[in-house]
């Protein structure tokens, strides 16, 4: 019926069976960025705000969710995980957030990946909203990802 992995053939939504996969390394990385004004990001970069570091804590915050990806996402498999690396930089118009995420595994990292980078720009969000509620998170996306069967695939 589907080329969808988590469809069945009458069309239910399923969890994919990778027992039979091959054990592989694996590894994702992840981006997103929150647009804010020129003072916002100064203040962000400060470290001088009400709830302290706003940078260190979306990091943590990031590691922390990706540890928790498959209690968010219903059909993603619960991983042992091995490495998590979430970065806050400036970047002209605001910041920017990328995670990488690494597995000895049968499936893949990228939601993971993605939900890292995800939470990191939500917790950015909380972390400042008091100073704007103007801010835009965007551009949240895989930028790559390697091993398993499918190979190697980088955003373009």
């Amino acid at each position: 019926m589907s080329k969808l992995t988590h469809i069945d053939e009458t069309g239910r939504a399923r969890m994919v069976d990778v027992s039979d996969k091959a054990v592989t390394t694996r590894e994702a990385v992840a981006e997103g960025f929150v647009r804010m004004t020129p003072e916002t990001l100064a203040l962000a970069l400060s470290g001088e705000g009400r709830k302290g570091d706003v940078r260190a804590v979306a990091e943590i915050a990031g590691v922390m969710a990706a540890k928790k990806t498959s209690d968010l996402i219903p059909m993603c498999h619960p991983l042992a995980i091995s490495k998590v690396e979430v970065r806050v930089e400036p970047a002209e118009g605001g910041l920017s957030v990328s995670a990488r995420v690494k597995t000895t595994g049968q499936t893949g990292v990228e939601m993971e990946a993605l939900t890292a980078a995800s939470v990191a720009c939500l917790t950015l969000y909380d972390m400042l909203k008091a100073a704007e509620k103007g801010m835009v998170i965007e551009a949240v996306r895989l930028v790559s990802k390697t091993g398993g069967k499918s190979g190697d695939w980088t955003a373009s």
